[in-house]
C-alpha cells in the first residue's frame, strides 16, 4: 500500500494550480447556504472531469452532489465538501479551502484509481453548514446509509486532530406589542423592543450560572421602523450551545423562560418559532480514524497542538459522526492567532499558507482513505469503537 500511497503527493501537487483556482473561484464568489449555485457547479465539474460519476441535487437538496469512484467490492469512505459563505464578511470560515481540499483528495485517488484497492470513494458536496443544516438534510434523505466512514477537513490557525464541536440549537423569539407615538402618546404603546432588549438583559444573568463549555449568543432581527413610533414589532434569534445534549435541551427551556418573563413584563404577546431542522449535535471521537489521519500528516511534517479547550464551535459535521465513524482535524490555513469568523481569516484563506494547508490536507485524506480501503479490518475497528461509543452515551442517559 505505500507504493500506491507514495504516488498520492505527486498527483496532489500536479493538481495544485487546478484546486488553487477552484478555491479562489469559491472564496471569491461567496454564497450562502442553501445558494451555493456555481460553487457545487464548479465542484461537480471538476470532479466529472477526474473520472467520477456525480450526481447533482442528491437528497432532494439543489447545491448538494455526490462523486463516486468504484474499484470494486469494499468500504465506502466519504470526503465532504464544504463551500457555503457566511453572510456579510464572505469566506471567514474558510469553506473554499474545505472545498478545494476535499475535491483534491478525490482527484488524486482518481489519478491512481487502477492501483486502488477494492472500495468505493465518494466525494460528497454539503451545503449549508453555516447554519442551514445541510449535513442533517443529507442524512435524513439516506446520503449516509451505507457509508463506512468519512472524513473532511476544516481551517483553523493552527493543525489540531480533533476538536469538540458543541451541540447547538437555533430558536427565534418574536414579540407583538402596541404602536403609538413615542412623544405624544407613548402611554397607548406596548413596547416589543424592550420586550427584545429585557429578553437579553434576562440571558446576561443566566450567562452567570451556566457551564463554562455552554454558549449563548443572539442578535436582534428587526427592532422597529422609526424612533418616533413605539415598536409594535420586535424579534430576536438565540442560538445556545453545549457538550451535552440533554444539558443543551435544559438550557434552552432556560433562554425560552428568560424571553417569556421579558414578554410579561412588557405586556407584550410572544411567538416561540423552534428551528428544529437545524439541531446540531456533538462531535464524537472516532481514535481509529484520527491515528490513520495523523500517522499520515506525520509523513508530511505536520506539527499538531493539543485540542482547543476554550476555542469550540459547533458544526453539522457533528451530526454525521453520530451515524457513522467521521473526523473533522482542524488544518492550518491562518497564521496562529487568527480568530475565525473575521476579516482577517477571510483573507487569510486565499494566501500561501492556506494553500499549504489545502494540498497538505487532500493528500492526508487521500492517503488516510487508501489505508482504509486496503485494510477494511480498520473500518471494522472504526465501526467497534463507534458503537462502543454510542452505547456508553445510552447508558449515561
Amino acid at each position: 500500500m505505500s507504493a500506491v500511497k507514495d504516488l498520492i503527493g505527486p498527483a496532489v501537487d500536479r493538481l495544485a494550480a487546478d484546486l488553487e483556482t477552484l478555491s479562489r473561484q469559491i472564496h471569491d464568489n461567496p454564497e450562502l447556504a442553501y445558494h451555493e449555485v456555481k460553487a457545487a457547479a464548479w465542484l461537480a465539474e471538476f470532479l466529472d472531469k477526474q473520472g467520477f460519476k456525480v450526481e447533482r441535487g442528491v437528497a432532494g437538496v439543489q447545491t448538494a452532489f455526490r462523486g463516486t469512484l468504484e474499484t470494486g467490492d469494499g468500504p465506502t469512505v466519504a470526503i465532504l465538501c464544504e463551500y457555503d459563505a457566511l453572510p456579510g464578511i464572505g469566506h471567514a470560515c474558510g469553506h473554499n479551502v474545505i472545498a478545494a481540499a476535499g475535491a483534491g483528495a478525490g482527484a488524486a485517488l482518481a489519478a491512481v484509481r487502477d492501483r486502488l484497492p477494492k472500495g468505493r470513494i465518494q466525494v460528497i458536496g454539503t451545503p449549508a453548514e453555516e447554519g442551514g443544516g445541510g449535513k442533517v438534510k443529507l442524512i435524513n434523505g439516506g446520503v449516509f446509509k451505507n457509508v463506512d466512514a468519512a472524513m473532511m477537513i476544516h481551517g483553523f490557525d493552527r493543525w489540531i486532530m480533533h476538536q469538540d464541536l458543541l451541540g447547538i440549537v437555533r430558536t427565534g423569539f418574536e414579540f407583538t406589542g402596541k404602536a403609538a407615538h413615542a412623544s405624544a402618546d407613548p402611554w397607548e404603546g406596548v413596547n416589543a423592543l424592550d420586550a427584545v432588549i429585557q429578553t437579553f438583559n434576562n440571558v446576561s444573568m443566566l450567562r452567570q450560572q451556566i457551564r463554562p463549555e455552554s454558549r449563548i449568543h443572539g442578535i436582534v432581527t428587526s427592532g422597529g421602523a422609526a424612533a418616533n413610533i413605539i415598536p409594535e414589532f420586535a424579534s430576536a434569534v438565540f442560538y445556545v450551545r453545549a457538550a451535552d445534549l440533554d444539558y443543551m435541551w435544559a438550557l434552552q427551556k432556560r433562554v425560552i423562560a428568560c424571553a417569556e418573563g421579558a414578554a410579561k413584563a412588557t405586556a407584550c404577546t410572544l411567538k416561540i418559532v423552534q428551528h428544529t431542522d437545524t439541531v446540531y449535535e456533538p462531535m464524537k471521537r472516532n481514535a481509529t480514524l484520527l491515528e490513520l489521519f495523523r500517522a499520515n500528516a506525520r509523513t508530511l511534517g505536520v506539527v499538531e497542538t493539543p485540542e482547543s479547550r476554550d476555542r469550540v464551535g459547533s458544526s453539522d459535521v457533528g451530526n454525521v459522526s453520530q451515524v457513522i465513524p467521521a473526523i473533522q482535524p482542524m488544518v492550518q490555513i491562518a497564521p496562529e492567532g487568527t480568530p475565525i469568523h473575521s476579516r482577517d481569516f477571510e483573507q487569510a484563506a486565499v494566501k500561501p499558507l492556506a494553500r499549504d494547508g489545502m494540498l497538505a490536507s487532500a493528500k492526508i485524506m487521500a492517503m488516510t482513505t487508501c489505508d482504509l480501503l486496503a485494510n477494511p479490518a480498520l473500518v471494522k475497528d472504526a465501526r467497534i469503537e463507534f458503537d462502543a461509543a454510542k452505547d456508553a452515551q445510552a447508558a449515561r442517559r
